[in-house]
């Protein structure tokens, strides 16, 4: 009994040295690391533009931008306003039918001042989140107040003589875009 526990003892501090020998083996020389496809980033490094080649290049951008806008040479333009809870994609004569209630008459105009984005055939002007009021506006004339078609929600229990019929008729805005403007006061 005691030579088997002296032997177990025995295995047990051979087999931790040979973990000990075979760790210290394993591991890289110190200042050695081998190339692998984890030492550096997949991607090629990026070298950053000359900050002031770049507040040059962007100066001339804006004059450009500004040139176009006062000339009118920037075609049709097209805008993403945010409007009842959503983002409309609009260029002028679209019609927009939201699925909820205005407080605007038939006939009114209004202005739709979260704009988010306009650009045309040579430039787009992004905001962060929005662009500014005095930089555009965007008009838009309320044409029509209706109801949906109606949808039925029915609801049946097979073999437990339950039935429930709904009719839902959703409010209805139709708006047309008037007009898409846009200022030449880029700074």
């Amino acid at each position: 009994m005691a030579a088997s526990r002296a032997r177990r003892a025995g295995a047990s501090l051979l087999s931790a040295a040979v973990r000990h020998r075979s760790s210290q083996s394993s591991s890289p020389q110190a200042g050695l690391v081998a190339k692998t496809s984890l030492t550096s980033p997949p991607w090629p490094e990026v070298k950053l533009p000359d900050p002031v080649e770049e507040a040059k290049y962007h100066a001339e951008v804006v004059q450009k931008v500004n040139g176009l806008i006062a000339a009118g040479r920037y075609g049709r333009l097209f805008a993403v306003v945010h409007f009842a809870s959503k983002q409309w994609k609009i260029t002028s004569e679209d019609l927009i039918m939201m699925d909820n209630v205005l407080e605007a008459e038939c006939g009114d105009r209004i202005r739709m001042e979260k704009v988010l984005l306009v650009g045309a055939d040579d430039f787009t002007l992004v905001g962060r989140p929005l662009l500014g009021k005095d930089l555009v506006r965007v008009e838009a004339t309320v044409i029509e107040k209706t109801e949906s078609w109606p949808k039925v929600n029915m609801r049946f229990w097979r073999r437990h003589n339950f039935q429930r019929k709904k009719i839902i008729a959703n409010p209805q805005t139709v708006l047309r875009i008037n007009s898409i403007e846009i200022y030449p006061c880029l700074s």
